[in-house]
């Protein structure tokens, strides 16, 4: 140890200490971002404007003390205004759009409740890592499947129908037309499956998840729409034939990602296609090294590896299994076609064809 002590740079050391403050700053903080959402802190900021500790405990029923030292905290990581003359605190239009409004489409709130079930699952996940063994998404507490929804159904209600489905060749028209079918696998909540069958009437879908406790919240949540409908299944077992097959930020925490592709040819109705949204990675790990991806591969260690390593196969592709990989397990289960038809900077969308 003290002839790496002798090799050590102090520029370097010096930044890698400010790195290491500044994410135990973030870290700590997150458990009050979760905070500041369920107590409607930030959107009473957004709504009722500028205010003191004082002025935002009267507005949100809570204690004043409390409230200061949260917004002194927010103010230093920069999630909200302080003014010196006024003493107020505030949130611009940027921070409202982030963390009050659950309608913007770069609402991130959801993946801080997700947090909350991350650390709770750590003593199990550091014996995994000596065992090996997998552990199921349904291991984790309620609020990861709430707050996984929250995270994703944000860039779906951005993107999905406004691109991702015209991008794919033919597709738009025929859940226009009526008598389409759509299977939407692992489908958790039913958030996509929901935006598909508001927007196509005419089409069926059905949303298909193997944890039971996620469809009755789908289901409960898909009440009003005729067209729509949700089922216990794996992604092996759902029974059908439908023109549209798709996988929503799913297929790479599966087991056996080449059984379901395989499972959803066989499904595809002739012309059928079969749409993969998979987070956003390059194919070389050191095109990934930037802060979209230090995101995915930390919650890809904590529960997309570990859910599928829980599964048969246990394929573990993990959620940065980047565009050459998907391409090789559509190859493997049989597809012919496949391209990348849209993307953002979260998302990869791919279609594959039989």
């Amino acid at each position: 140890m003290a002839a790496v002590l002798k090799e050590i740079q102090p520029q370097k050391l010096d930044a890698l200490l400010g790195t290491m403050i500044s994410e135990l700053g973030a870290a700590v903080n997150g458990a009050l971002v979760i905070i500041g959402d369920k107590l409607g802190l930030y959107r009473a900021l957004a709504e009722g404007g500028p205010a003191t500790p004082a002025q935002l405990a009267a507005r949100t029923g809570t204690h004043e003390r409390y409230i200061r030292e949260w917004l002194c905290a927010q103010a230093a990581s920069g999630f909200v205004e302080y003014d010196k003359q006024t003493q107020a605190f505030s949130l611009s239009p940027e921070q409202a759009a982030v963390l009050a409004d659950d309608n913007s489409p770069v609402f991130m709130l959801g993946g801080f409740e997700s947090l909350a079930a991350v650390y709770a699952g750590q003593p199990r996940l550091t014996e995994a890592f000596r065992t090996g063994e997998g552990i199921p998404w349904g291991a984790h507490c309620t609020c990861l499947f709430c707050g996984t929804e929250r995270f994703f159904r944000t860039g779906y209600k951005a993107h999905l129908l406004q691109e991702w489905l015209p991008a794919l060749e033919g597709v738009v028209p025929k859940l226009a037309a009526g008598g389409a079918r759509v299977a939407d696998v692992g489908c958790g909540h039913g958030a996509s499956a929901y935006l598909i069958a508001q927007a196509f009437p005419k089409a069926q879908v059905v949303g298909i998840d193997a944890h039971g406790p996620s469809i009755e919240v789908a289901r409960d949540r898909g009440k009003g729409l005729s067209n729509l409908q949700f089922e216990v299944a794996t992604a092996r077992e759902y029974s059908g034939q439908y023109d549209l097959i798709a996988f929503f930020d799913a297929l790479h925490d599966m087991g056996d990602p080449v059984g379901a592709l395989e499972h959803a040819r066989a499904s595809l109705k002739p012309g059928g296609t079969v749409m993969l949204v998979e987070p956003m990675a390059a194919d070389r790990l050191e095109d990934n090294l930037n802060p979209v991806s230090r995101s995915f591969y930390a919650f890809s260690t904590q529960l997309c590896v570990p859910g599928a390593l829980s599964q048969k196969v246990g394929a573990a592709l993990g959620a940065q299994a980047g565009e050459a990989r998907l391409r090789e397990v559509a190859r493997k289960a049989g597809f012919s076609q496949f391209r990348r038809a849209a993307q953002t900077p979260f998302n990869l969308v791919l279609e594959a064809r039989a």
